[in-house]
């Protein structure tokens, strides 16, 4: 594994708002920023203007950001998730398999628009992480 973990924050509908109020608040800058719209994802015309990825950074604080696809409910619990860059498909496909096996399965393990290897795995703690292979 790579580096730290990084949090991932869900909203329904407000991300953008929410980046733009912590920008705000810590300084720093938005980056990466997309909307369902834009990436080549099957979605809802609903869904258009929803932000389906974004970072926002300050120095070497980090969080991602996204909203939920269009019918997912956001609880506090669900709204949060950790997320792991890996360093090999081997890496990723072990660490998938351990935390699945007593977890639950949200995003199955597979190849990405991105170009990554990515999966997202509740575990048996309740805990989500997002888990992420860049592929070269």
């Amino acid at each position: 594994m790579r580096g730290q973990i990084t949090p991932y924050l869900m909203f329904d509908g407000n991300a953008k708002e929410a980046l733009e109020f912590y920008r705000d608040v810590f300084g720093g800058e938005i980056s990466n920023l997309k909307t369902y719209g834009e990436a080549d994802y099957p979605t809802p015309p609903e869904a258009n203007d929803r932000i389906i990825h974004a970072q926002f950074r300050k120095g070497d604080l980090l969080i991602m950001v996204s909203d939920a696809f269009p019918g997912s409910k956001v609880v506090v619990g669900n709204n949060i998730s950790l997320t792991l860059d890996f360093e090999s498909e081997e890496e990723i496909q072990t660490i998938y398999d351990a935390l699945s096996e007593k977890g639950s399965v949200h995003m199955e393990l597979q190849d990405t628009f991105w170009g990554a290897k990515y999966a997202k795995v509740k575990d048996a703690f309740g805990v989500i992480w997002d888990l992420n292979y860049q592929k070269s």
